[in-house]
C-alpha cells in the first residue's frame, strides 16, 4: 500500500517521513506539498510523523501593519539566539483566477541559505479565516523536522482571523497608528485572538491614540486570567523587538503554568469540527446533483430532500 501512495519515482510515505525527521530540507518542502495537496498520500504521511509539540507564533493583523518587517525582525533574532525556525507565511487566494501571489519569501532578509530557517508560502485557497486546511498540517512537518519555533503569518483581518487560534498557541495582533481601520479590526474580533498587541510604526503620529483605544477597550474585556501587552515596536530599526519577545515568552509561560492544556484542547476540538464540516460538506455535494434531480421529478420533498442528502452523504463519508 505504502509504494502504491508514492507516486512515479517519487518516495514513499514511509521514505519521505525518515527524511523529514532526519531535517532533510527538500523533504520537508515535500511534505508541506503533499499538506496542501490532500489525500491518502498526505494522510499516511502525517501518521508516520511523531507528534511533536512545537511552539506556535501567529501574527496577524490588517494590511500594511508591517508583519512581513516584523516577521524578518523575529526570525533573525531567534537565529541570533541559536534557534531554529519555519515560517508559514499564508497569501491571500485571488477569488476570480483562483491563484496566489506566493510572494512572501522575498520578503525574508538577511536569512538567505541559513540551513537554520525554513520559509513556506501558503495560499489561503480561499479559507475563510486566512489559512488553507493545509495549514496546520504543515506545522506538523515542521515540527517533526526539528524546528525550535513555528511562526505563521496570516493576511487580512477581521473575525475570520479566529481561525489562527487553531493554529498557534500565542498570537500577536500588529496594529500601527494613524490607520483609521484600526479600531474597526479591533471591533471585528481582533481584541477576543489577541494575546499580545505590538503597535508597530511606533515613531508615526498617532501612537498615543491608538494605545489610548487599546487600554479602553481591554478595560471593557473580562480577562480572567491574562491581559494581553501593549508593546511598541519599529520593525524596521528593530526598536521594540526585544519586550515584544520577552511579552511572547511570558504568555507561554503563562500557558505551561496551567492554561495551555485547555487552550490545545479548545483549538483541537475547533479543528476536528472543522475538518469533520469540510469532510461531509464535500460528501453531500457529492450526492447533491442525483438529490436535486428527485426533488425536481417530485418524488422527494423539499424536507424529505434534505434527509436523504444528509443521509447519502453520511453514508459517503462512512463507507471505507
Amino acid at each position: 500500500m505504502a509504494r502504491s501512495l508514492a507516486g512515479a519515482g517519487g518516495p514513499t510515505p514511509e521514505e519521505l517521513a525518515e527524511r523529514i525527521g532526519n531535517g532533510v530540507p527538500a523533504a520537508v518542502a515535500r511534505g508541506i506539498t503533499w499538506c496542501e495537496a490532500g489525500g491518502a498520500r498526505a494522510d499516511s504521511l502525517l501518521d508516520l510523523l511523531p507528534p511533536v509539540a512545537v511552539p506556535v507564533l501567529g501574527l496577524t493583523g490588517p494590511p500594511g501593519a508591517g508583519k512581513s518587517t516584523l516577521l524578518n525582525v523575529i526570525v533573525r533574532a531567534r537565529r541570533a539566539a541559536g534557534q531554529s525556525v519555519g515560517v508559514l507565511a499564508v497569501d491571500p487566494t485571488s477569488p476570480l483566477s483562483g491563484g496566489a501571489l506566493l510572494a512572501d519569501r522575498i520578503r525574508l532578509e538577511g536569512v538567505s541559505g541559513d540551513p537554520g530557517v525554513f520559509f513556506r508560502s501558503l495560499a489561503s485557497r480561499g479559507a475563510q479565516g486566512g489559512l488553507s486546511d493545509a495549514t496546520r498540517r504543515a506545522v506538523r512537518v515542521l515540527g517533526a523536522a526539528g524546528f525550535d519555533e513555528v511562526i505563521v503569518e496570516t493576511v487580512g483581518a477581521g473575525q475570520s482571523q479566529v481561525d489562527i487560534m487553531r493554529v498557534a498557541d500565542t498570537v500577536v495582533v500588529v496594529l500601527i497608528p494613524g490607520a483609521g481601520d484600526e479600531m474597526q479590526a479591533l471591533k471585528a474580533g481582533m481584541m477576543e485572538i489577541a494575546d499580545v498587541f505590538a503597535c508597530n510604526k511606533a515613531d508615526q503620529p498617532g501612537l498615543g491614540e491608538l494605545k489610548s483605544h487599546l487600554s479602553a477597550l481591554l478595560r471593557l474585556l473580562a480577562h480572567a486570567d491574562w491581559r494581553p501587552p501593549v508593546v511598541e515596536t519599529v520593525a524596521t530599526t528593530g526598536r521594540g523587538i526585544d519586550d515584544l519577545l520577552e511579552a511572547v515568552a511570558a504568555h507561554r509561560s503563562h500557558l505551561a503554568a496551567g492554561t495551555g492544556a485547555k487552550r490545545n484542547s479548545a483549538a483541537l476540538a475547533s479543528e476536528v469540527e472543522h475538518l469533520a464540516h469540510l469532510a461531509f460538506g464535500q460528501a453531500i455535494s457529492a450526492e447533491r446533483d442525483q438529490v436535486l434531480a428527485e426533488l425536481a421529478a417530485g418524488t422527494l420533498s423539499e424536507q424529505e430532500a434534505v434527509i436523504e442528502l444528509a443521509r447519502r452523504g453520511a453514508r459517503r463519508l462512512l463507507t471505507p
